[in-house]
């Protein structure tokens, strides 16, 4: 019997010019925007009154969005602090793996030409100690689907 998967496990690679950047930009506490869907269209065939054709049409995905603790000094917010404040993109290829308990990947998905679109802080709160946490959102041209 095959043991379930946790999703709790998991690194994200920036590969900037083909490099793997330090250490700081590999964690990150959640990870959301895994999915691509099959856009159809529907076909009416005249005289056929019980169903419709669905054709497919293209492939399309959301942002992929990375979350974590606020980091100071990382290659990343470099990177993002020159799409927001001078308009400069870099699009890179991110791996974002899904790991076994030895730390051995299992699944990944490579997003491919990806390149900020969003980055937002949490409130700061006197009121209530928790961390800092930015949100970091990408845009890409495609992702590919790699089971190991």
């Amino acid at each position: 019997m095959a043991t379930p998967i946790l999703g709790m496990r998991f690194s994200v690679l920036f590969m900037v010019g083909g490099a793997v950047p330090n250490p700081i930009d590999l964690r990150f506490a959640k990870v959301s925007g895994l999915e691509m869907t099959v856009e159809t269209e529907t076909v009416v065939e005249g005289g056929q009154n019980l169903y419709t054709q669905q054709l497919p049409q293209r492939i399309s995905h959301g942002n992929l969005t990375l979350e974590r603790g606020m980091v100071v000094g990382s290659p990343l917010n470099l990177e993002f602090n020159a799409t927001f404040s001078a308009f400069k993109f870099a699009p890179c290829n991110v791996l974002v793996s899904l790991l076994a308990e030895d730390r051995a990947p299992l699944a990944a998905w490579l997003f491919m030409k990806a390149w900020p679109v969003r980055w937002a802080t949490s409130d700061l709160d006197a009121g209530q100690p928790a961390l800092v946490i930015d949100t970091m959102e990408l845009a890409y041209g495609r992702m590919q689907i790699l089971r190991v």
